[in-house]
């Protein structure tokens, strides 16, 4: 074999290869849930969008909103926000490097806060949701 047959090479990979591992697994589903995450962003205009044209639109809205389909889409895509959101975390100590008092925080402590943080800014939307203001 020459060095040009060398070159010419290629080896045949599965559509599926990142089935093998999961962390092929996980790297494919945190990218495909970016779709996830901006079909949330156009559902949020779209109510928005109601809300500011009258109750009539909203209640459109409403109503094509419980449709089987749509209840399906949303609770798929909540589960890939999720997924998002949770991998999002665990990244954050590789990317943050915290200090205090000269010393390195260490990482669980900054996926901690972060986790923590979130909780914290869900309980409060739930509050405000659920009629405590």
């Amino acid at each position: 074999m020459t060095t040009s047959d060398a070159r010419l090479y290629r080896p045949r990979a599965s559509r599926f290869w990142w089935l093998h591992r999961r962390s092929y697994l996980l790297f494919v589903l945190r990218e495909l849930s970016s779709v996830f995450v901006a079909w949330f962003v156009v559902y949020l205009l779209l109510l928005v969008t109601s809300v500011h044209r009258g109750s009539g639109s909203y209640q459109r809205f409403l109503e094509w909103s419980g449709l089987p389909w749509v209840l399906v889409l949303n609770i798929v895509a909540l589960a890939f926000v999720l997924l998002h959101a949770i991998t999002w975390f665990n990244l954050a100590p590789k990317a943050i490097v915290v200090r205090a008092a000269g010393r390195q925080v260490p990482p669980r402590s900054v996926a901690a806060a972060h986790f923590t943080a979130w909780a914290l800014a869900s309980a409060v939307v739930a509050w405000i949701v659920l009629g405590g203001l």
